[in-house]
């Protein structure tokens, strides 16, 4: 006896006058006969957008304030078409009031594509509306995908297959994942407790194969291996040598020690007293365990991802890599392990990954707010750039809040946010000899290396909006559980800038007194403090640079700074800013679109891109332009 849905279906297949047996759904899925009635197609479910009034100077220009985020709600609740999940926005008066923005937020809603292009073309410019984009955490990624879908790799037949042992201080490392490339896609598996994995690749034979890469969980340096003699007959061992072989890290990690990266930058020239006292550091990040020897001191945070269920999971760090930003920037000064640059400020971890989207980066921005927090390190990136995000950026700033962002690891141009101009953007350095030549490290030297052995990482991303570099190549800090790991990226190089920025903040003289006021001057002071300490570097490129090397003793007003004075930078800067606002494409789009608003589809259809690309915030009372009752029509 067939169900009603079955003979929905079957209504359905008849009225289209399709054979069931040739019929395919839109989403281009075949239907076959005899499959399980309960199969269906697959299709685009609704996607997951990001609503917020627009708040852009050019609106103020032209004397039209931004929409109430209460109305627009209230109209979105009122929709049966759209879903509200979230609501990110002021949840004290600190959050509301202390940026000199009346009002602010995000929702969160589920709707079509089609509803949400709807929305936007009615709301006339002044809503923005976009998808919530995914974020990922800026790691190296050593494989490539293929970028075309034009061959079909061989999945049978001749296949060489071959298996590896992994030692490490004579004993087998359990958990270290091993890459084996031939000439089309690599095998890869990780070491069980033997140390051991066998991997296969099809339609490869021993001479075809180019690189064998070993990435240990911690305590051991990376190997890899160009050209490798592998055997497929014979157990292939593989040893590892320990982080503590090598000559800086002698005794590591009984015996305390400084990164290179550090020392670098003269944080062991730094008196001791110079500890970041009073400063609030947020790490946007994977968590962090605080049962690690160096983070025991960590006792604030927010799980972001997790918050509907418990937001106190933010000291679970299953991918260590937040673990890892935060003792670069607060290690305790103890015995053994490393010391941070700031083992006495005030850390918050805010849990954005896996799985962090733009909305929850929006809502640890929020917190940040709310905490009053001085510094946020951002070890993450984005496809796209996000309006409703820098907007968020934009409101921290106010609230006087200083970014630190890496660049990114594409070894292409600077990725979002780094390539806000809200932010202060970290590319990465690496040094020869702080590592073996036979680890993956060494593939990261670029042609170019000064005199003191300097080079340009060669994953690091580029471009005008690098401010300074930092050492991102061996970086050697904590990761569960009571280990450590010598990691290299962007993600590393940015929280060298964010220790140095909060020993700027607790220290240096210009922050003290009226020089504490919570602002966006604050943080431009800290910006240009930043960059006037730094060590020019001549690698070949400045976008790959910035302004160089930060310099410890400088940042804390301990040595005299170098670069433009204060006055000529903060004229520079600030011109430089209003003439590429006032040039924007976007800009010029939302301003002839309210003197004819008619034209505005066409005008944002020709250039192909939403209104407010970048966006700022209106400080003031300004009179609504769209009434109540206008709201009510727009959806």
């Amino acid at each position: 006896m067939a169900t009603k849905s079955d003979a929905d279906k079957a209504s359905a297949t008849s009225s289209s006058g399709a054979n069931p047996a040739s019929a395919s759904s839109s989403s281009g899925v075949s239907t076959v006969s005899g499959l399980n009635p309960a199969s269906r197609g697959i299709t685009q479910r609704k996607g997951q957008f990001l609503i917020a009034p627009r708040r852009h100077p050019g609106m103020q220009m032209m004397g039209i304030a931004p929409l109430s985020f209460s109305m627009v709600e209230q109209a979105l609740k009122e929709s049966p078409d759209i879903q509200i999940i979230d609501r990110v926005g002021p949840k004290q008066v600190v959050g509301a009031l202390g940026t000199g923005l009346n009002e602010g937020g995000v929702l969160v809603a589920l709707m079509h594509e089609d509803k949400a292009h709807a929305l936007a073309q009615q709301a006339q410019g002044q809503l923005i509306v976009e998808r919530d984009q995914p974020l990922q955490l800026h790691d190296v990624g050593y494989l490539q995908q293929p970028p075309l879908a034009n061959c079909n790799l061989p999945a049978a037949g001749a296949a060489f297959s071959a298996e590896f042992v992994v030692m490490g201080k004579g004993q087998p490392v359990a958990g270290a994942e091993v890459y084996l490339f031939g000439s089309m896609l690599p095998a890869q598996g990780v070491t069980d407790a033997q140390g051991r994995v066998r991997l296969t690749l099809f339609g490869e034979t021993a001479t075809s194969l180019r690189k064998l890469y070993v990435k240990p969980r911690a305590d051991f340096w990376s190997f890899y291996q160009m050209q490798p003699d592998v055997s497929d007959s014979e157990l292939n061992m593989v040893g590892l040598r320990a982080l503590s072989d090598w000559p800086s890290l002698k005794n590591f990690p009984q015996q305390q020690q400084l990164t290179w990266g550090q020392r670098a930058m003269r944080l062991d020239q730094l008196p001791n007293t110079f500890r970041g006292q009073g400063v609030k550091v947020a790490v946007i990040d994977s968590g962090c365990t605080n049962t690690h020897p160096d983070l025991t001191q960590v006792s604030r945070g927010y799980d972001i991802v997790n918050k509907s269920i418990n937001t106190a999971t933010w000291n679970i760090d299953t991918l260590a890599h937040g673990s890892h930003c935060t003792g670069l920037i607060a290690g305790l000064d103890s015995a053994g392990g490393i010391r941070g640059f700031v083992p006495d400020a005030e850390i918050h971890v805010c849990k954005l990954f896996p799985g962090g989207q733009v909305s929850q980066l929006i809502d640890a921005l929020e917190y940040c707010i709310e905490q009053q927090i001085d510094v946020v390190n951002m070890s993450l990136g984005g496809a796209e750039p996000s309006e409703a995000l820098e907007q968020q950026i934009i409101r921290a700033k106010q609230a006087g809040i200083a970014c630190i962002v890496a660049a990114g690891n594409s070894g292409g141009i600077v990725q979002y946010p780094g390539s806000s101009p809200n932010v202060l953007t970290v590319a990465a350095i690496g040094r020869v000899n702080e590592f073996p030549a036979d680890s993956y490290h060494a593939q990261t030297v670029t042609p170019v290396v000064d005199a003191n052995g300097f080079f340009s990482a060669s994953f690091s991303c580029y471009g005008p909006e690098v401010s300074v570099c930092a050492p991102g190549v061996a970086i050697t800090s904590s990761v569960p559980d009571q280990s450590y790991a010598a990691w290299d990226g962007t993600s590393m190089a940015a929280p060298h800038v964010t220790g140095l920025a909060a020993l700027a903040l607790a220290h240096h003289p210009d922050f003290r007194g009226s020089g504490q006021m919570r602002s966006a001057a604050r943080v431009e002071r800290l910006f240009q403090i930043i960059k006037q300490s730094c060590q020019p570097l001549m690698l070949g490129d400045q976008r790959r640079t910035g302004f160089g090397l930060p310099d410890t003793l400088r940042a804390v007003g301990l040595a005299a700074p170098q670069g433009l004075p204060a006055a000529a930078s903060t004229v520079a800067s600030t011109a430089a800013g209003l003439s590429a606002l006032m040039n924007m494409p976007a800009l010029q789009a939302l301003r002839m679109g309210y003197r004819d608003l008619p034209a505005l589809q066409a005008q944002t259809t020709s250039l192909g891109i939403p209104l407010g690309l970048m966006s700022f915030p209106i400080p003031g009372n300004y009179p609504q332009t769209i009434s109540p009752g206008m709201m009510s029509n727009l959806w």
